[in-house]
Protein backbone atom coordinates (compact mmCIF):
# COMPACT_ATOMS: atom_id res chain seq x y z
CA UNK A 1 0.00 0.00 0.00
CA UNK A 2 1.30 3.45 -0.92
CA UNK A 3 1.03 4.87 2.60
CA UNK A 4 3.04 1.99 4.01
CA UNK A 5 5.72 2.50 1.40
CA UNK A 6 5.91 6.21 2.12
CA UNK A 7 6.16 5.54 5.85
CA UNK A 8 8.75 2.80 5.46
CA UNK A 9 10.92 4.94 3.22
CA UNK A 10 10.76 7.93 5.53
CA UNK A 11 11.50 5.83 8.58
CA UNK A 12 14.43 4.10 6.88
CA UNK A 13 15.87 7.41 5.77
CA UNK A 14 15.62 8.89 9.23
CA UNK A 15 17.52 5.87 10.54
CA UNK A 16 20.54 7.11 8.56
CA UNK A 17 20.95 9.78 11.17
CA UNK A 18 21.34 7.33 14.03
CA UNK A 19 23.45 4.63 12.43
CA UNK A 20 26.45 6.95 12.57
CA UNK A 21 26.22 7.86 16.24
CA UNK A 22 29.10 6.75 18.43
CA UNK A 23 29.21 7.05 22.19
CA UNK A 24 29.97 5.47 25.52
CA UNK A 25 29.33 6.09 29.17
CA UNK A 26 28.18 9.46 30.48
CA UNK A 27 30.87 11.83 31.71
CA UNK A 28 30.94 15.32 33.20
CA UNK A 29 32.37 18.40 31.57
CA UNK A 30 35.31 20.39 32.94
CA UNK A 31 38.10 22.66 31.67
CA UNK A 32 40.75 21.53 29.20
CA UNK A 33 38.27 19.76 26.94
CA UNK A 34 40.56 19.58 23.90
CA UNK A 35 43.25 17.82 25.97
CA UNK A 36 40.92 15.03 27.13
CA UNK A 37 41.34 11.47 25.82
CA UNK A 38 39.32 10.68 22.69
CA UNK A 39 36.91 8.34 24.47
CA UNK A 40 35.98 10.95 27.07
CA UNK A 41 35.33 13.51 24.34
CA UNK A 42 33.02 11.03 22.59
CA UNK A 43 31.27 10.27 25.88
CA UNK A 44 30.55 13.91 26.59
CA UNK A 45 29.26 14.66 23.11
CA UNK A 46 26.84 11.77 23.40
CA UNK A 47 25.71 12.99 26.83
CA UNK A 48 25.08 16.45 25.38
CA UNK A 49 23.08 15.04 22.46
CA UNK A 50 20.90 12.93 24.75
CA UNK A 51 20.04 15.99 26.85
CA UNK A 52 18.59 18.16 24.07
CA UNK A 53 14.85 18.87 23.93
CA UNK A 54 14.94 19.45 20.17
CA UNK A 55 17.45 19.35 17.32
CA UNK A 56 17.82 19.92 13.61
CA UNK A 57 19.60 17.08 11.84
CA UNK A 58 20.63 16.70 8.24
CA UNK A 59 21.83 13.29 7.10
CA UNK A 60 23.18 12.82 3.61
CA UNK A 61 25.20 10.34 1.62
CA UNK A 62 25.52 6.62 1.06
CA UNK A 63 25.65 4.01 3.84
CA UNK A 64 26.72 1.32 1.36
CA UNK A 65 25.26 -2.19 1.28
CA UNK A 66 23.51 -1.38 -2.01
CA UNK A 67 21.64 1.61 -0.58
CA UNK A 68 21.23 4.71 -2.74
CA UNK A 69 22.55 8.08 -1.53
CA UNK A 70 19.79 10.11 0.08
CA UNK A 71 19.18 13.13 2.28
CA UNK A 72 17.14 13.52 5.46
CA UNK A 73 16.49 17.03 6.76
CA UNK A 74 14.38 17.12 9.94
CA UNK A 75 13.78 19.29 12.97
CA UNK A 76 12.25 17.23 15.77
CA UNK A 77 11.53 17.39 19.50
CA UNK A 78 10.63 15.19 22.46
CA UNK A 79 6.93 15.99 22.08
CA UNK A 80 6.85 14.21 18.74
CA UNK A 81 6.66 17.37 16.64
CA UNK A 82 8.61 17.31 13.41
CA UNK A 83 9.15 19.26 10.18
CA UNK A 84 11.34 18.59 7.19
CA UNK A 85 11.69 16.05 4.46
CA UNK A 86 13.38 13.08 2.84
CA UNK A 87 15.02 13.10 -0.59
CA UNK A 88 15.78 9.66 -1.99
CA UNK A 89 18.28 11.08 -4.48
CA UNK A 90 18.92 10.46 -8.18
CA UNK A 91 15.45 11.71 -9.14
CA UNK A 92 13.86 8.88 -7.14
CA UNK A 93 11.58 11.28 -5.35
CA UNK A 94 11.18 13.19 -2.14
CA UNK A 95 8.61 13.53 0.63
CA UNK A 96 7.89 16.59 2.77
CA UNK A 97 6.91 15.71 6.34
CA UNK A 98 5.10 17.71 9.02
CA UNK A 99 3.91 16.33 12.34
CA UNK A 100 2.21 18.45 14.94
CA UNK A 101 0.42 16.97 17.90
CA UNK A 102 -1.77 14.09 16.72
CA UNK A 103 -1.68 14.97 13.02
CA UNK A 104 0.77 14.02 10.27
CA UNK A 105 1.09 15.57 6.80
CA UNK A 106 3.03 13.96 3.93
CA UNK A 107 3.65 15.46 0.51
CA UNK A 108 5.37 13.14 -1.98
CA UNK A 109 6.53 14.68 -5.24
CA UNK A 110 5.85 13.37 -8.74
CA UNK A 111 9.17 11.48 -8.91
CA UNK A 112 8.30 9.65 -5.71
CA UNK A 113 4.97 8.40 -7.07
CA UNK A 114 6.58 7.39 -10.36
CA UNK A 115 9.55 5.54 -8.89
CA UNK A 116 8.37 4.27 -5.51
CA UNK A 117 4.77 3.39 -6.37
CA UNK A 118 4.92 2.35 -10.05
CA UNK A 119 1.57 0.55 -9.86
CA UNK A 120 -1.14 3.05 -9.05
CA UNK A 121 1.18 5.90 -8.16
CA UNK A 122 -0.14 8.15 -10.90
CA UNK A 123 -3.66 7.73 -9.51
CA UNK A 124 -2.53 8.73 -6.01
CA UNK A 125 -0.68 11.71 -7.46
CA UNK A 126 -3.81 12.78 -9.31
CA UNK A 127 -5.91 12.60 -6.14
CA UNK A 128 -3.45 14.72 -4.18
CA UNK A 129 -2.81 17.16 -7.03
CA UNK A 130 0.18 18.69 -5.25
CA UNK A 131 -1.49 18.74 -1.83
CA UNK A 132 -0.46 17.08 1.42
CA UNK A 133 -1.89 13.76 2.55
CA UNK A 134 -3.08 14.22 6.14
CA UNK A 135 -3.52 11.43 8.66
CA UNK A 136 -3.69 10.69 12.35
CA UNK A 137 -0.56 9.89 14.34
CA UNK A 138 -2.42 6.76 15.50
CA UNK A 139 -2.77 5.47 11.91
CA UNK A 140 -0.68 2.30 11.82
CA UNK A 141 0.22 2.91 8.17
CA UNK A 142 2.03 6.08 9.21
CA UNK A 143 3.66 4.71 12.36
CA UNK A 144 7.27 4.64 11.03
CA UNK A 145 6.99 8.33 10.13
CA UNK A 146 5.54 9.13 13.55
CA UNK A 147 8.35 7.27 15.30
CA UNK A 148 11.03 8.88 13.13
CA UNK A 149 9.65 12.32 14.02
CA UNK A 150 9.95 11.75 17.76
CA UNK A 151 13.23 12.82 19.33
CA UNK A 152 12.71 10.25 22.10
CA UNK A 153 12.91 7.49 19.47
CA UNK A 154 16.19 8.97 18.28
CA UNK A 155 17.50 9.22 21.85
CA UNK A 156 16.59 5.59 22.56
CA UNK A 157 18.53 4.46 19.50
CA UNK A 158 21.54 6.50 20.59
CA UNK A 159 21.34 4.97 24.07
CA UNK A 160 20.98 1.43 22.68
CA UNK A 161 24.03 2.01 20.50
CA UNK A 162 26.13 2.67 23.59
CA UNK A 163 25.85 -1.00 24.48
CA UNK A 164 27.42 -2.06 21.18
CA UNK A 165 30.59 0.00 21.46
CA UNK A 166 33.75 -1.69 20.24
CA UNK A 167 37.17 -0.66 19.10
CA UNK A 168 39.54 2.10 20.19
CA UNK A 169 38.97 5.83 19.82
CA UNK A 170 41.55 8.14 18.28
CA UNK A 171 41.65 11.92 18.39
CA UNK A 172 42.46 14.14 15.43
CA UNK A 173 43.63 17.72 15.13
CA UNK A 174 41.26 20.54 16.01
CA UNK A 175 39.36 21.68 12.92
CA UNK A 176 36.51 24.01 12.01
CA UNK A 177 33.13 22.67 10.86
CA UNK A 178 30.57 25.22 9.67
CA UNK A 179 32.37 27.91 11.64
CA UNK A 180 32.51 25.86 14.85
CA UNK A 181 35.83 24.86 16.43
CA UNK A 182 35.71 21.08 16.84
CA UNK A 183 37.88 18.16 17.82
CA UNK A 184 37.34 14.95 15.80
CA UNK A 185 37.24 11.57 17.51
CA UNK A 186 37.19 8.38 15.44
CA UNK A 187 36.66 4.69 15.97
CA UNK A 188 36.25 1.74 13.61
CA UNK A 189 33.12 -0.38 13.80
CA UNK A 190 32.16 -3.14 11.35
CA UNK A 191 34.86 -2.06 8.89
CA UNK A 192 33.60 1.52 8.92
CA UNK A 193 35.22 4.60 10.42
CA UNK A 194 32.84 6.72 12.51
CA UNK A 195 34.07 10.23 13.26
CA UNK A 196 32.34 12.71 15.55
CA UNK A 197 33.34 16.38 15.25
CA UNK A 198 32.69 17.71 18.75
CA UNK A 199 32.25 21.38 19.63
CA UNK A 200 35.18 22.34 21.86
CA UNK A 201 33.18 25.03 23.65
CA UNK A 202 29.85 25.34 25.38
CA UNK A 203 27.93 22.10 25.78
CA UNK A 204 30.23 20.01 23.53
CA UNK A 205 27.56 18.92 21.07
CA UNK A 206 28.56 16.77 18.10
CA UNK A 207 28.41 19.17 15.14
CA UNK A 208 28.93 16.47 12.53
CA UNK A 209 29.25 12.70 12.46
CA UNK A 210 30.64 10.91 9.39
CA UNK A 211 30.67 7.27 8.30
CA UNK A 212 33.35 6.11 5.86
CA UNK A 213 34.40 2.73 4.50
CA UNK A 214 32.86 -0.57 3.38
CA UNK A 215 30.93 1.27 0.67
CA UNK A 216 29.68 4.00 3.00
CA UNK A 217 30.24 7.72 2.62
CA UNK A 218 27.69 9.59 4.74
CA UNK A 219 27.47 12.48 7.16
CA UNK A 220 25.01 13.79 9.75
CA UNK A 221 25.07 17.47 10.74
CA UNK A 222 23.47 18.63 14.00
CA UNK A 223 22.34 22.19 14.75
CA UNK A 224 19.48 24.14 16.31
CA UNK A 225 19.91 22.48 19.69
CA UNK A 226 16.89 23.15 21.95
CA UNK A 227 15.34 25.46 19.33
CA UNK A 228 11.59 24.92 18.76
CA UNK A 229 10.24 22.96 15.81
CA UNK A 230 8.46 25.27 13.33
CA UNK A 231 4.78 25.42 14.24
CA UNK A 232 3.33 26.06 10.76
CA UNK A 233 1.12 23.28 9.36
CA UNK A 234 -0.39 22.96 5.87
CA UNK A 235 -3.76 24.76 5.56
CA UNK A 236 -6.93 22.74 5.03
CA UNK A 237 -7.21 23.69 1.35
CA UNK A 238 -3.78 22.14 0.73
CA UNK A 239 -4.54 18.77 2.33
CA UNK A 240 -6.40 15.56 1.47
CA UNK A 241 -7.43 13.06 4.12
CA UNK A 242 -5.36 9.88 4.02
CA UNK A 243 -8.54 7.78 3.66
CA UNK A 244 -9.29 9.48 0.35
CA UNK A 245 -5.94 8.32 -0.98
CA UNK A 246 -5.40 4.95 0.66
CA UNK A 247 -8.93 3.94 1.63
CA UNK A 248 -10.17 3.51 5.16
CA UNK A 249 -8.92 0.00 5.87
CA UNK A 250 -7.21 -0.85 9.20
CA UNK A 251 -5.71 2.39 10.44
CA UNK A 252 -5.59 2.51 14.22
CA UNK A 253 -2.61 1.25 16.15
Amino acid sequence: MAGQRIATRAGACAAVAVLAVAGGTVARADDGFEALPAEQIADRSRDALLDVSSVHLRARGDLGKGRSPMTVDLTLDRNGNCAGGVDLGKDKGSVKIVKRGDSVWLKPDADFWENQVPVGGSAFEAILAGRYMKGSASDSRLRPVVEACDLDTFRELVSDNAGTDAGTYSKGKVTTVDGVRTVPVTRTLNEQKLTAYVDTGGTHYPVRITVRGDGADAAVDFSGFDEPVPTATPPADETVDVSAVLGRGPSQS
